[in-house]
């Protein structure tokens, strides 16, 4: 292989998929400390596609047994935002192909925000079809957040064309008449839920940076609306805004002392 250039070296790696290939054998011999690390890099890459496939398989169980039913359209459904002061409740609801495979895709939560992007286009990408359900903070006041975050994954639901045969929901049971499954922690064990873990996450994440840019003292685009000693600063010196969730605490128990004669100002 010392005929080889390390560049050289690098391109036929790229050509090789099977450990048991015997370039990769000759190449392993190579003693440079670059090309080790090479192979070393090869092996670890093979290793990341592996756990990534077995990975895929153990979160489309649900999916295979009802593909095997002979059910075609599957929607998974997630939220995003219950426990916010701020903002909306979001939820997404996917439809994947049969045949889909993206790597990577796991609970929104356990993500990294560059990661979440970057499956956001992978899924719009491949997905049959994508429904967004959104309920205002003041629609949330009103009707409490478990019902909002309900009628967020109807609207979701709703969205979907063609309509689907069979959800699985993350933890919910829908009042609608579509066979469903509700999974406890399903965003981590179904990889239909997990696509629409991310599309919730990640399409509330760009609300939040929006909203952000018009009312920047509250830092929405780093808390996205969570009660952080910044966010609640903020509400104590600026006071609250539309987006703000009134039946919240502490902001309900804010707003009590405003009426009370404590100083509390809505912002202009």
């Amino acid at each position: 292989m010392n005929q080889y250039t390390v560049k050289e070296i690098q391109a036929l790696l790229q050509q090789i998929n099977d450990e048991h290939d015997p370039l990769l054998k000759e190449i392993a011999q190579d003693e440079r400390k670059s090309v080790q690390r090479l192979v070393a890099r090869w092996h670890k890459q093979k290793r990341q596609e592996e756990e990534a496939k077995r990975q895929w398989q153990e979160m489309s169980r649900y999916e295979r047994q009802l593909f095997a039913q002979g059910i075609e359209y599957i929607a998974g459904i997630d939220e995003a935002g219950r426990g916010p002061l701020a903002g909306p409740v979001v939820a997404a609801a996917v439809i994947l192909p049969k045949d889909a495979y993206i790597p990577g895709l796991n609970d929104s939560k356990k993500l990294s925000e560059a990661k979440r992007e970057t499956l956001f286009h992978m899924i719009q990408s491949c997905a049959v079809s994508i429904g967004i359900g959104v309920v205002t903070a003041a629609e949330i006041d009103e009707i409490n957040i478990y019902e909002a975050t309900k009628k967020a994954m109807i609207k979701a639901v709703e969205q979907l064309s063609p309509k689907p045969d069979y959800l699985l929901i993350d933890a919910m049971t829908l009042p609608i008449p579509t066979p469903q499954q509700s999974i406890v922690k399903g965003d981590a064990n179904s990889v239909s839920i997990a696509a629409s873990s991310v599309i919730a996450k990640v399409t509330r994440d760009h609300f939040m940076k929006q909203l952000a840019k018009r009312y920047p003292q509250y830092g929405f685009e780093k808390n996205m609306g969570y009660g952080t000693a910044q966010h609640l600063e903020a509400i104590r010196t600026y006071g609250t805004i539309d987006e703000h969730r009134r039946s919240f605490a502490p902001i309900k128990e804010m707003i009590k002392a405003k009426k009370e004669g404590e100083q509390y100002d809505e912002p202009h």
